[in-house]
């Protein structure tokens, strides 16, 4: 009797050990907006690793899950583009950092808008949809904070015809050299 109860105790930790360390790293986001297409589309289920950022910072090109500006319209998933620091402006159907033109293979098509110059704040990200001329971002006029991440885009987990690992596209090689 020992034993059995010995073992129901010790299945019980394992699991509940499983149970909060899944909770703790990992996050289910599901996509409700066409702010992504063509790489995220309305009702993609992703995993987000909310421990990606613990060790480091977001980097640009990064898609990344975040609280809303406006709180009550629930997570938002974007593109990093700018970095604190970096200076950010939009013209000719091109976003330029730092003064350097940004190729991006994963916009279909190029921002119909401009936006002047803007210089990221500490402790604050740049973000767009890759659906520039659909999206709710950073080039109206707001950012995002970095106590506001949740955690970075992971592994595309349905539907199954969209399984697999999220694309990394680094934007900071075209930046620095």
């Amino acid at each position: 009797m020992k034993s059995a109860l010995r073992e129901f105790l010790v299945t019980l930790l394992i699991a509940l050990v499983i149970f909060f360390g899944f909770n703790y790293t990992l996050q289910t986001f599901s996509i409700r907006m066409s702010s992504m297409e063509p790489n995220f589309h309305e009702g993609q289920r992703l995993l987000v690793n909310k421990v990606a950022y613990y060790f480091g910072e977001p980097d640009r090109g990064d898609v990344i899950i975040f609280v809303a500006p406006d709180s009550r319209s629930g997570d938002f998933i974007k593109r990093v583009i700018g970095l604190p620091g970096d200076t950010v402006e939009i013209k000719g159907g091109a976003v330029y950092v730092n003064g350097c033109k940004l190729y991006e293979p994963y916009v279909l098509r190029p921002p119909s808008y401009t936006m002047a110059p803007v210089t990221i704040p500490e402790g604050m990200y740049f973000v767009l949809g890759d659906n520039r001329n659909n999206s709710d971002d950073s080039h109206h006029g707001w950012l995002v904070p970095r106590q506001s991440i949740i955690g970075r885009a992971w592994l595309s987990t349905w539907p199954p015809a969209e399984w697999g690992v999220v694309p990394e596209y680094s934007l900071s090689e075209q930046i620095t050299g």
